[in-house]
């Protein structure tokens, strides 16, 4: 049998701006990023189910779901495709947030 070995990339948002993660999103999704794009929108369709309603956590979400986007720009544009595509579902769903929570959205993710 063999075994399956997942290499995490760190997610360097501490350095870049002093956000401390909250959740395991980036590992949840570096660990969907090996299994291809069907694993990739099923733990983004569960984050969402769980967490749609936690503004903090949203937000997280939006800033890994970006960060995504980068990491596999030059490398797979399928993916990057497809993290802009939930990225950009993600984004908009925190149009309809109240004023307090959009200001944190704002404030973490510029």
């Amino acid at each position: 049998m063999q075994t399956l070995q997942i290499t995490i990339p760190k997610w360097n948002i501490t350095e870049l701006n002093g956000y401390e993660p909250m959740t395991s999103f980036w590992q949840d999704f570096s660990i969907a990023d090996k299994f291809g794009n069907n694993a990739i929108t099923d733990t983004y369709r569960r984050a969402k189910s769980e967490w749609k309603d936690n503004y903090k956590y949203w937000t997280e979400l939006c800033l890994v779901l970006n960060h995504k986007i980068w990491q596999w720009h030059e490398r797979d544009r399928q993916k990057a495709i497809l993290y802009d595509k939930l990225w950009r579902e993600a984004d908009e769903m925190t149009s309809e947030w109240s004023d307090e929570k959009q200001e944190y959205y704002f404030q973490v993710t510029d």
